[in-house]
């Protein structure tokens, strides 16, 4: 018999801070992990975005303008990213000990699959998690709560690390947790740390016929603080409503404990044995005093009535009953099946930070956390190894007119993975070996190979290409491939290159490049190196798909001059989505998916976005249009598939325009064009 989770816990919390020192020894090395900024968001809904261009003209003038202080939602895995957070980089700093807030509501052990519906127009789609995310929420479970706390433990000595000395930490979690988080925040932050246990009753008990027990119907909110004296700015008052009571006759009569004076005002009373005799004569002067039958006074307080309810003030505990649940009828829902109600989020962010403070969700889901810490005036961290969740906080971000905020994907994330997989050491070369061995290549000899990334299928003489997880696969990649396929070992027919992360433009060199079916580009798939880790040699070729790049295309761009400004359109004209086996659907959804595809390719664009005077470098979206937002054309199942931008500082010579495009299923495509 094995031994039970209590006698393994602790081993898990020893080999936890082992993993948090090994990965706080790095951050001072060369291979550290950074963030790379995919984009800077200056929301605009609709075409009022003059003032954000004149913004952005200023540069790192304008304090909403400053990567250091900018908020920032980051795709990636959270571990690395609050690795990345702790290490700083030349523009941001570190963020050690300088984060107010942290809330997370990492998902529970509900053995849910979290399945995503896409809807398309006359269609829906279901998509499974891809393996990334199987990995990082379902199937965190595999081992069940062992290998919950195994993740969870590093995660919160680092999180830890980022908390200030008078900053808290806030974590959702069920029945299902509750117990053993307590013991190893205990461990990790000290019992001395230990603020409360916020129970949070959400009103819908979710049982279905007869209950066979009590229905469970209350999360637990943890709450630590980094010091025994954590930041609270006390939530005096709720209200608390009171039913007016009924007589026999059914007509409404005052709840139990309340009167009604002569102007129709509602009030109860308590004893005063606690004032002074000044006080009581203030009091007095104000009719807020009345005597009962023996002549001792009792203190009035006044309330509201609502309709058949009083409404009393109740100084905020531990148990929130005023809160409820989020349905999917709500008008603030974004149909994401874990998002919390924001009234949760906003009596946590104002009881334990500072207007201006910093604030971090590490399972952003939905972007709550992120929404709320922006209408409160509060600096936002977020992030989600979720595609659709960083869409979705991205969306309802703009949807908000928030500040300019970064957009970062964990740099290097391939790179980083592999070392957790192979190992430290790993070498490219080992990594390149075993992707074409997926691919179904034999490596070409030594002396033809001294990189280790090169291969052949024999039939039909094709050359096979692998390039690095730490490279940007772009032109000079294809035009050296092009140059090996006729020159080496006497010459090929055919050359594949597989690649993990692509330039920009990769698509328009593939098209300029005019090599037809002599050259192909492959996308090895995002999520094997969370395969290879979870499977190891086991892992089939059969088992992996190596997928076509996508392609967006535009229509034609236009300049028009006047005076000392210029107006720009820019039309999207096609989008060629990566291939449906490259996203994990069964084949009745991959048969719907085609057909749309087929008749409208423009319907599967989820978010797209223009820097008109794009440097290459650093994507600026001041322009966004996305499907729900009817503002601009009132279909929420697609997007407006042309921009203009007015207004536009006039500019001699070309103006290079660069436009971002992320389809429902969360792939990212890009179009640059120079405009004369």
């Amino acid at each position: 018999m094995g031994k039970s989770l209590l006698e393994q816990l602790p081993a898990i919390v020893a080999e936890g801070k082992r993993e948090a020192e090994r990965i706080l020894d790095r951050l001072d090395s060369a291979s550290k992990v950074s963030l790379q900024t995919r984009e800077v968001v200056l929301p605009a809904k609709d075409t009022r975005w003059g003032d954000m261009l004149v913004q952005a003209e200023r540069g790192a003038t304008n304090a909403d303008l400053n990567p250091a202080t900018m908020n920032r939602l980051i795709y990636g895995d959270n571990l690395l990213a609050m690795a990345a957070l702790l290490a700083g980089d030349a523009t941001t700093p570190s963020l050690r000990g300088k984060v107010d807030l942290i809330y997370i509501d990492p998902p529970y052990d509900s053995k849910a699959d979290y399945r995503t519906k896409v809807d398309l127009p006359r269609v829906e789609i279901e998509k499974r998690p891809t393996t990334i995310e199987q990995f990082a929420y379902s199937d965190m479970w595999q081992n069940g709560t062992v290998s919950y706390l195994q993740q969870f433990v590093p995660q919160a000595h680092l999180m830890k690390e980022l908390i200030s000395e008078s900053g808290t930490l806030y974590v959702h979690v069920d029945w299902r947790l509750n117990s053993y988080l307590r013991v190893v925040l205990d461990e990790i932050y000290g019992k001395e740390c230990y603020q409360s246990e916020i129970i949070w009753v959400k009103n819908s008990l979710g049982a279905k016929g007869r209950a066979k027990q009590f229905p469970k119907n209350y999360d637990s909110i943890l709450v630590y603080s980094k010091s025994p004296d954590g930041m609270f700015f006390q939530k005096s008052e709720r209200l608390e409503r009171i039913p007016f009571e009924l007589d026999r006759k059914g007509n409404l009569k005052l709840p139990a404990g309340f009167k009604q004076d002569d102007e129709g005002r509602y009030y109860w009373t308590s004893p005063t044995g606690d004032y002074t005799d000044d006080s009581l004569k203030r009091m007095e002067a104000e009719g807020r005093l009345e005597y009962t039958g023996s002549g001792k006074p009792r203190l009035k307080f006044f309330v509201e009535r609502d309709g058949n309810y009083l409404l009393r003030p109740k100084i905020v505990d531990n148990t929130w009953v005023d809160i409820d649940m989020l349905f999917r009828s709500s008008d603030t829902t974004w149909n994401y099946d874990t998002q919390k109600p924001e009234a949760l989020l906003q009596r946590i962010i104002e009881s334990s930070s500072p207007l201006g403070g910093c604030v971090a969700d590490f399972y952003s889901g939905s972007g709550t956390t992120a929404a709320v810490a922006e209408k409160l005036g509060r600096r936002w961290i977020a992030t989600d190894l979720g595609k659709p969740a960083c869409m979705i906080t991205r969306k309802r971000l703009i949807d908000q007119n928030a500040k300019p905020f970064l957009y970062q994907h964990v740099g290097d994330y391939q790179v980083e993975q592999a070392k957790a997989t192979i190992g430290r050491k790993f070498k490219v070369s080992d990594l390149s070996t075993v992707v074409m061995g997926l691919y179904g290549a034999l490596p070409l000899p030594p002396e033809y190979n001294p990189s280790g990334n090169l291969g052949r299928i024999p039939q039909g003489k094709i050359l096979v290409v692998c390039d690095s997880p730490t490279k940007m696969t772009g032109y000079a990649t294809l035009k050296r491939a092009v140059q090996m396929r006729d020159s080496l070992m006497g010459g090929f027919d055919k050359v594949v290159v597989l690649g993990w992360n692509f330039d920009s433009d990769i698509g328009h060199n593939i098209t300029a490049m005019n090599e037809g079916d002599r050259l192909e580009v492959l996308v090895i798939p995002p999520d094997l190196l969370d395969r290879l880790k979870k499977k190891g040699n086991k892992l089939k070729a059969d088992e992996v798909r190596f997928s076509s790049l996508q392609y967006l295309s535009l229509g034609p761009t236009k300049r028009e001059k006047s005076g000392d400004t210029e107006t720009l359109q820019v039309e999207l004209a096609n989008y060629v989505l990566l291939s449906p086996d490259a996203i994990s659907l069964d084949e009745a959804n991959r048969t719907k998916l085609q057909k749309v595809m087929e008749r409208e390719p423009l319907a599967l664009v989820e978010y797209w976005s223009v820097d008109p005077d794009y440097d290459g470098e650093v994507f600026r979206s001041v322009w966004q249009d996305y499907r729900g937002n009817t503002d601009n054309d009132g279909d929420a199942y697609r997007v407006v598939t042309k921009a203009v931008l007015t207004d536009l500082p006039a500019k001699n010579g070309p103006r290079k325009v660069c436009v971002r495009a992320v389809d429902v299923f969360g792939f990212e495509a890009e179009a640059i064009v120079e405009v004369a």
